[in-house]
């Protein structure tokens, strides 16, 4: 159980997050699931089984499946989905918002959006609410500078824009 989920609280996501997960459910299953069902049919009509190479892998592929929807519909019913543009925190950075961010030392610009631990994808800009820039971005708003301890040491971090996008 991540921070988040003491068994009552429900894991923040973003509405874009929920539908990225709806959407891979609903493809696992109308097309992986009936897929992988053929193909088991089709392998098992080759005959012996204990050497059916092609059984064997469908088998494997199958259990793949049947675990993630398992486990996609499991991080569904467990989210607490938000919807960011619907929020009205006062130009705080709150989960879910996109921050412009400057770092103060090198005037490097950068923009994230807070998001929850499933959706995190730091190639794409998304960071989690439980990450360190995300913990130190929390409650501050346009102007201020936040301090992030990272593994070189302190990062000084002027907020330039808060977006609910």
């Amino acid at each position: 159980m991540n921070r988040y989920n003491n068994g009552m609280n429900k894991s923040p996501m973003t509405t874009r997050g929920a539908q990225k997960l709806r959407d891979e459910v609903h493809k696992l299953k109308t097309e992986d699931r009936p897929n992988v069902i053929q193909a088991i049919a089709e392998a098992r009509a080759l005959g012996d089984l204990k050497e059916n190479a092609e059984y064997h892998a469908a088998r494997e592929q199958q259990s793949f499946i049947e675990g993630r929807i398992i486990e996609v519909d499991g991080k569904l019913a467990n989210a607490q989905i938000i919807d960011v543009t619907k929020l009205n925190a006062k130009g705080k950075v709150v989960f879910g918002t996109t921050v412009e961010l400057m770092n103060v030392e090198t005037e490097q610009e950068i923009t994230y959006q807070i998001v929850g631990d499933d959706e995190a994808d730091i190639k794409a800009h998304l960071i989690s609410i439980s990450s360190p820039i995300a913990r130190a971005l929390i409650g501050k708003e346009e102007g201020d500078v936040a301090v992030v301890q990272a593994p070189g040491g302190k990062k000084e971090y002027e907020i330039l824009e808060v977006k609910y996008i």
